[in-house]
């Protein structure tokens, strides 16, 4: 876990083959359905990695420090939170918006073949060192399977698919394998692929776009604003006021919207908007979001 932002643009190599339209479609809906499943968390299969490998420090997200490693002092024997249920009112707001698309369960259950850190400790730093790199090549994965589901963007479901295949791979290595990847390179490859993908997709939208990539909108008046198919990948919407906004067909890739104000708006066709975007965000039973993900429970 960490209280800065979300990362601004996900990211391999760039991947091309010819693929026919048939198996485009059916592989997309394949690993769209699957996908999905395996990029959530499943807590009960993972030994609270989330717990205890990151770092944090005292904020507005967590009441304490905690160092990299460290297990947090919350963390019971049975690898479950003791106050869980409390975690807003106790002051750890970061735990309840962070994610690890799965990651937890597969580092736990395969790389490490079911071995915990607290009966095996000689895994510990590695199992440690390892999570948050399949944390971000799932996160990867997550997005290539959303872009997989963009119709707009189907002239690039060849190549979106050979990442997403790459990256699986790549998660099922070694402990030793995943700790020398360059997830920053990956990441930056994939993007390209993501960025056209974005393109395509907003393109659809016959006005003009605004294009706010990286912009400061901490605190931005933006009631009612129309900003369908804008891009707003990585900007800073902290605190803004976007009640009532138009945001279909908007990039909100790494969009920063800690207590931004989404009550009435509608973000249905939104790109590549994730969960832990909206946990950190304010909304209402009007808030319209993409099937994929739900309104958090504290709305």
């Amino acid at each position: 876990m960490s209280d800065k932002r979300e990362h601004a643009e996900p990211a391999a190599a760039p991947i091309s083959a010819p693929v026919s339209a048939p198996v485009l479609a059916s592989t997309a809906a394949s690993l769209s359905e699957k996908g999905r499943h395996s990029l959530r968390a499943d807590c009960e299969s993972c030994f609270a990695l989330c717990c205890v490998a990151p770092a944090f420090s005292a904020s507005t997200d967590f009441a304490i420090n905690k160092n990299a490693g460290q297990a947090c002092p919350n963390l019971r024997q049975d690898f479950r939170c003791g106050i869980h249920t409390r975690l807003r009112p106790q002051g750890f707001r970061g735990c309840t918006v962070y994610d690890c698309f799965g990651a937890g369960q597969k580092v736990s259950q395969i790389t490490f073949g079911g071995q915990d850190w607290r009966q095996a400790p000689r895994t510990a730093r590695q199992m440690f060192e390892v999570f948050p790199i399949v944390r971000d090549l799932h996160e990867l994965l997550w997005y290539l399977t959303e872009a997989l589901t963009l119709q707009p963007a189907r002239s690039l479901h060849g190549e979106l698919g050979l990442a997403l295949e790459e990256i699986e791979r790549l998660t099922h290595n070694s402990p030793d394998a995943l700790a020398k990847l360059d997830v920053a390179a990956l990441r930056r490859d994939v993007n390209v692929l993501l960025l056209r993908a974005s393109e395509l997709v907003r393109a659809e939208v016959p006005r003009k776009k605004k294009d706010r990539r990286g912009a400061d909108l901490i605190g931005a008046k933006l009631k009612g604003a129309d900003l369908r198919g804008a891009n707003l990948r990585g900007a800073y919407l902290i605190g803004a006021d976007l009640r009532g906004a138009d945001l279909r067909m908007a990039d909100l890739t790494g969009a920063d919207l800690r207590d931004a104000d989404l009550r009435g708006a509608d973000l249905t066709d939104s790109i590549f908007l994730i969960q832990s975007q909206l946990d950190a965000a304010k909304g209402d039973a009007h808030t319209r979001v993409p099937p994929s993900l739900t309104h958090p429970g504290h709305w």
